[in-house]
C-alpha cells in the first residue's frame, strides 16, 4: 500500500476551561490512504468532528502528532452554507474568490463541474429555487472547484429527508469517485457508512479512540444504494452496531 496521506499517531486532546479539564481524545491512531473513502462512526459527542478539526489543523493536539503532508483540503458541512443572494454559479466560485485563485481557467473548470453533474441549467438560479439535494451537490461542487486533495465530509446528508438522503449520497459518492478524491466522512448512520466506505472506524465514547476498524468489501463498481442490497450488508451493519452498543 502507498504511503498514508493522513496520519494521526497517538493523538491526545484536552480542553481546559476555568471550571474543568475535558479529556476529549486519547491515544487516537488512524491512517487514510490516497483514493480511500473512510467513515468515522461512534456515539454522539465522542470526538468525530474534532478529529476532522485536528486533521485540518484548526486545533493542535495536546499530545501525539497529526500529519497531513500539506494537503489541500475541502470541508463539507451538514448545511450547504450557500449564500442566498448569490446565484449557483457565484456560490460555486466563492471558494476560488476567497483563495484569490479565480481565473478564466478555474472558472471554466467550475462551470464544467456544474454541467457534468447535472446542474449546468441552474447556474443562474438562486439557492432558494433548488431542492435540498441540489443545494448539497452545489456545495460539493463549490468544494471541488478549489481542487482539494482531501475531502472532509461532516454529516453532509443529515439535513435531508430519508429518500433524498439516499439519492444524494449515491450522487455525491459517484462524483467523489469520478473525480478520484480521497474522503473522510463523519456520520451517525451506520448504513450510510457501510454503503459508501472502503473502511469504517468506530470511535469509543469520550475520550475518543479507535475502538474497532472494518474493511468493507463489495464487488467493484456498485453504488451505495446497490451495496445496501448485497448479502453482506447486514452483517457489516450488525458487527459495527455491536461495537457501538455501549
Amino acid at each position: 500500500m502507498s504511503a498514508a496521506l493522513v496520519t494521526l499517531d497517538a493523538v491526545d486532546l484536552s480542553y481546559h476551561t476555568k471550571r474543568a479539564e475535558t479529556h476529549a481524545i486519547e491515544n487516537l491512531n488512524m491512517k487514510v490512504y490516497a483514493g480511500e473513502f473512510v467513515s468515522l462512526v461512534g456515539p454522539s459527542g465522542c470526538g468525530k468532528t474534532t478529529a476532522l478539526s485536528l486533521i485540518m489543523g484548526l486545533i493542535p493536539p495536546s499530545g501525539g502528532s497529526v500529519w497531513a503532508g500539506g494537503l489541500k483540503m475541502g470541508y463539507m458541512l451538514q448545511r450547504d452554507q450557500l449564500l442566498p443572494w448569490r446565484t449557483v454559479e457565484k456560490n460555486v466560485l466563492l471558494g476560488l474568490e476567497v483563495q484569490r485563485s479565480l481565473s478564466r481557467e478555474s472558472r471554466a473548470r467550475a462551470m464544467e463541474l456544474l454541467s457534468t453533474y447535472g446542474l449546468g441549467d441552474f447556474a443562474r438560479h438562486l439557492p432558494a429555487q433548488l431542492s435540498g439535494g441540489m443545494r448539497q451537490k452545489v456545495a460539493l461542487i463549490r468544494t471541488l472547484a478549489t481542487e482539494p486533495e482531501l475531502l472532509l465530509l461532516d454529516e453532509p446528508f443529515s439535513a435531508l429527508d430519508y429518500q433524498t438522503r439516499l439519492r444524494v449520497a449515491d450522487e455525491v459518492y459517484d462524483i467523489i469517485k469520478r473525480e478520484n478524491k480521497t474522503a473522510i466522512l463523519v456520520t451517525h448512520d451506520i448504513s450510510e457508512a457501510v454503503s459508501m466506505s472502503d473502511r469504517v472506524l468506530v470511535f469509543s465514547c469520550r475520550p475518543a479512540t479507535v475502538k474497532a476498524e472494518f474493511a468493507i468489501r463489495f464487488p467493484k463498481g456498485l453504488s451505495p444504494l446497490a451495496r445496501r442490497n448485497e448479502a453482506g450488508f447486514q452483517d457489516y451493519f450488525q458487527q459495527i452496531w455491536r461495537e457501538m452498543d455501549v
